[in-house]
């Protein structure tokens, strides 16, 4: 150049100004359009560009900032962004980072659904302590919802199937617009009147903030907080958020799903039902089974009476007979002992040892026959004892053996109750009773 000379700045410098005059300039900006081009790679940032009628710009959103979003952008939405504008340098392209992003024309709304839930959350509307669980087997379900809603088709649908002895009960109201917040309030209130359920459903299918906006309104969280009743939320999609959802004892995140919340499988209570009735029909087999050898073991250890005084006769049979026998086998050896004495004796008067020896044998022949007749009476009054013992003499005389349930003699009524059962052995035959 002529003149002078002037060092040309490098590319790499160019976009560095470039960058620092928008940033300075630029630093957050509101800007409304529609999405297009959405990109989401692995590493968690957000691409797209955001375009009108006449420009467009490119947005990125990063990993961060993402996470924290309860709305993210998809094709065709039209958004409002709160960015800064850059340049990316290697590029040259300028951009905007995105800070925060909603649907357009939902700002103040969305600003009034921020300060009524954080107002009610202060109140303790919201408190997990508060929340009730849901009947497992509720008599009947109420759905609040309109009867031209999708959502109530897919309810229904979804409970016929999974538990169609439920009765449901529709309280139908409006589901959007300026009526549809006092009408739900006041369906809330009737089906807690009526009591004819045990349980609410509050639903309706997804949709804008505008299109959910009577499930933020005030007056219908506290009348979900007011129910007697346990109140399940099924309002939107699975990203969509109400006051509702956050008043209710339970929030699903579609109408389908609050419903399989609501009501147990019919089929899984069928198959608990069977296996229980297997576990009961088990356990009945083996007590029976058990009481089955109870009982057999008792049966080999009873002894009858008549059997018992059977045994005792033939014992004091044995004892007549030995007694018998003793008492023949001394007399024999007290003969044998006098005709020992008689031989030896040899005395010059024979006569008179004979006559005395004879003396001596009629004296031991009576004195063994003393003898034997007082054992006999002996025996006699035993045996004479011991039928007075015997308890099928007893029951000869109109008396009578009572037992318990457990094979006890019951010998006391006080220790008897209404109910028991009894056994009772007659001179002939047996009986069962009942005590009343």
């Amino acid at each position: 150049m002529a003149g002078g000379t002037s060092r040309a700045m490098s590319v790499a410098e160019l976009n560095r100004t470039a960058r620092s005059l928008l940033e300075r300039g630029l630093p957050l900006v509101q800007v409304a359009g529609e999405v297009s081009g959405v990109a989401r790679p692995s590493s968690g940032h957000v691409y797209f560009s955001l375009k009108d009628g006449q420009a467009q710009v490119r947005c990125v959103l990063w990993k961060g900032r993402a996470a924290a979003q309860s709305f993210l952008p998809r094709d065709g939405d039209a958004v409002e962004v709160r960015a800064g504008v850059t340049l990316f340098e290697a590029r040259g392209d300028y951009q905007l980072n995105v800070e925060s992003v909603r649907r357009a024309g939902a700002g103040a709304l969305y600003e009034a659904f921020v300060r009524l839930k954080e107002r009610l959350g202060h109140e303790g509307l919201f408190d997990a302590s508060r929340k009730r669980a849901l009947p497992v087997f509720p008599r009947a379900i109420g759905i609040v919802t309109s009867p031209d809603a999708a959502a109530l088709r897919d309810v229904v649908t979804t409970l016929k199937r999974r538990a169609p002895m439920i009765p449901l009960v529709l309280y139908p109201v409006p589901v959007q617009g300026e009526r549809a917040a006092p009408a739900i309030a006041a369906a809330l209130a009737e089906a807690n009147r009526r009591a004819d359920v045990d349980l609410l459903l509050v639903c309706r299918g997804g949709g804008s903030i505008e299109d959910l906006w009577a499930f933020n309104e005030e007056i219908v969280a506290r009348a979900v907080v007011a129910s007697s009743l346990p109140v399940v939320s099924g309002v939107g999609h699975e990203t969509d958020f109400t006051i509702c959802d956050f008043a209710a004892d339970l929030r699903a995140a579609t109408p389908t799903a609050a419903a399989e919340l609501c009501a147990p499988a019919a089929t899984e209570l069928l198959a608990r039902l069977a296996g229980g009735a297997l576990a009961l029909a088990r356990a009945a087999a083996d007590r029976v089974a058990t009481l089955r050898q109870r009982l057999d073991w008792s049966t080999r250890e009873l002894v009858a009476p008549q059997v018992r005084l059977e045994a005792q006769k033939k014992h004091l049979e044995y004892l007549a007979r030995r007694l018998a026998s003793a008492a023949q086998l001394r007399l024999s050896a007290m003969a044998a002992r006098a005709d020992r004495v008689a031989a030896a004796l040899r005395a010059p008067d024979s006569a008179r040892w004979r006559e005395r020896l004879a003396g001596q044998r009629r004296s031991l022949a009576f004195a063994a026959r003393a003898e034997g007749t007082e054992r006999a009476r002996r025996l006699a009054a035993l045996k004479d004892a011991l039928g007075h013992l015997d308890p099928q003499r007893v029951l000869l005389r109109g008396y009578s053996l009572v037992r318990d349930a457990e094979g006890r003699l019951v010998r006391d009524a006080a220790l008897l109750a209404t109910g028991d059962l009894l056994a009772i052995d007659f001179a002939n035959g047996s009986a069962k009773a009942r005590v009343e």
